[in-house]
C-alpha cells in the first residue's frame, strides 16, 4: 500500500477526518516507517464544510481515488444518508472492483452500503447508527458490538476513536505488527484493543474496585508460555474466580481467554518478524503448544500463515511479498 486517498464531503466530522490524516498522512521517516503518498479528496474541491462550523479547502477533486491503493470515506451527516454523492459510490465500487483497500470511519459506513459493496457482508457502524443501517439495508450483516470489522477488502469501524483502531489494523496488516506498534507509541494510544463498543452503550456504571488488574495483566504477557488458568489468575488478584471474569470483561471488553489469546498471536507477530526461531519454537514461546496450533490462530485471526507473515514482514528480509491477506 503506497497511496491513500481521504473523501471529505459537506458536514464531515473533524475528529474523525484527523484520524485518518494522523495514521497515514504524517511523515515518519526518521523512525524508519514508510511514508504514503496521502491526498485529501472530494466531490466538489475547494471549501468544504466540517459539521461544527469551519470549512477545510480541499485541492484535489476524486480522481485520486480511482487509483489509491487505499480509499478513506470519512462520516456524513445523517441528512445525508438516503441521497449519498453518486460520484462518491461510483468511486467506492471501482475501488472494490480493483481490489483496493476501502477503510470506514463512523457513519462513513453508510456512503459504503449506498455502493452495495457491502451487501452480503459483515460490517458496523456506530452503535447509536447499527439499527438504521440495520433497517436500511438488510442485506448487510451488521454487528453493533465490535470496534471494527474486516470482510475482505473493506474495512468498516465504529464510532470516533475505534476509526483509529480500524486504521492501527490494516498499518498492522500493510507494514507488521513491530511497525504498526512504533505508530501506536508515537500517537500514545494502545496498539490494539480488545473488546467492542457494547462496554460504551449508556448503562449503569459497574461496581469498581482499587485494585488495578494492570499487574496481573503484565504478569500474563510475561508468561505467555505458561498454560495460565482463570483460577490461577484469579489467585494472583486476590479474587474468586468469577469475581476476576466479570472484573476482567468490564475493564477489557472482553474474556481473560479472547485477550490472553490476542497477546499470544501479538508476540508470535513480533518473534517472526525479528528472530529466526522456527514455527514451533515460537509456538512454545507463545503459549500455543505446536507449530498446528499456531497456524490455525494466524489463518483465522490475519488470514495469512505464519510463513507467508515472516516473509513479508522479517526485519532480516526487506524483500515484501505480494498482498496475501484473505478475509
Amino acid at each position: 500500500m503506497k497511496t491513500v486517498a481521504c473523501v471529505v464531503q459537506d458536514g464531515f466530522a473533524p475528529f474523525e477526518f484527523g484520524l485518518a490524516c494522523e495514521a497515514f498522512g504524517l511523515d515518519r521517516s526518521d523512525e524508519d516507517i514508510p511514508n504514503f503518498d496521502f491526498r485529501i479528496v472530494a466531490p466538489d474541491p475547494g471549501a468544504v464544510s466540517s459539521n461544527i462550523g469551519f470549512t477545510l479547502n480541499v485541492d484535489a477533486d476524486l480522481a485520486f481515488a480511482d487509483e489509491a491503493d487505499l480509499v478513506v470515506i470519512t462520516p456524513i451527516p445523517r441528512e445525508g444518508w438516503t441521497h449519498v454523492d453518486a460520484r462518491v459510490t461510483d468511486v467506492v465500487r471501482r475501488a472494490v472492483e480493483r481490489g483496493a483497500w476501502v477503510l470506514t470511519v463512523c457513519s462513513g459506513a453508510f456512503v459504503v452500503a449506498a455502493a452495495g459493496v457491502l451487501d452480503g457482508r459483515r460490517a458496523t457502524t456506530h452503535w447509536r447508527y447499527a439499527a438504521d443501517m440495520m433497517r436500511m439495508y438488510p442485506k448487510i450483516d451488521v454487528d453493533p458490538d465490535v470496534l471494527y470489522v474486516q470482510d475482505g477488502r473493506i474495512i468498516t469501524s465504529a464510532g470516533t476513536a475505534a476509526g483509529l483502531d480500524a486504521c492501527l489494523h490494516l498499518l498492522r496488516i500493510e507494514l507488521g505488527a513491530e511497525t504498526a506498534n512504533k505508530i501506536a507509541r508515537r500517537m500514545v494510544v494502545p496498539p490494539q484493543r480488545d473488546g467492542g463498543q457494547a462496554q460504551f452503550i449508556d448503562r449503569p456504571l459497574p461496581i469498581t474496585v482499587s485494585q488495578s488488574l494492570s499487574p496481573v495483566t503484565d504478569w500474563m504477557i510475561e508468561n505467555l508460555r505458561d498454560d495460565l488458568s482463570v483460577d490461577q489468575l484469579a489467585a494472583r488478584a486476590h479474587m474468586s474466580p468469577r469475581t476476576f471474569a466479570r472484573r476482567f470483561k468490564a475493564d477489557y471488553g472482553t474474556t481473560p481467554a479472547a485477550w490472553l489469546g490476542r497477546q499470544r498471536l501479538i508476540q508470535a507477530q513480533r518473534l517472526l518478524e525479528q528472530t529466526e526461531l522456527g514455527l514451533d519454537a515460537i509456538a512454545y514461546e507463545c503459549g500455543f503448544g505446536s507449530a498446528a496450533v499456531l497456524r490455525q490462530n494466524f489463518a483465522r485471526s490475519l488470514g495469512i500463515t505464519p510463513t507467508a507473515y515472516r516473509a513479508r514482514f522479517s526485519c532480516a528480509d526487506a524483500e515484501r511479498m505480494p498482498d496475501a491477506v484473505a478475509s
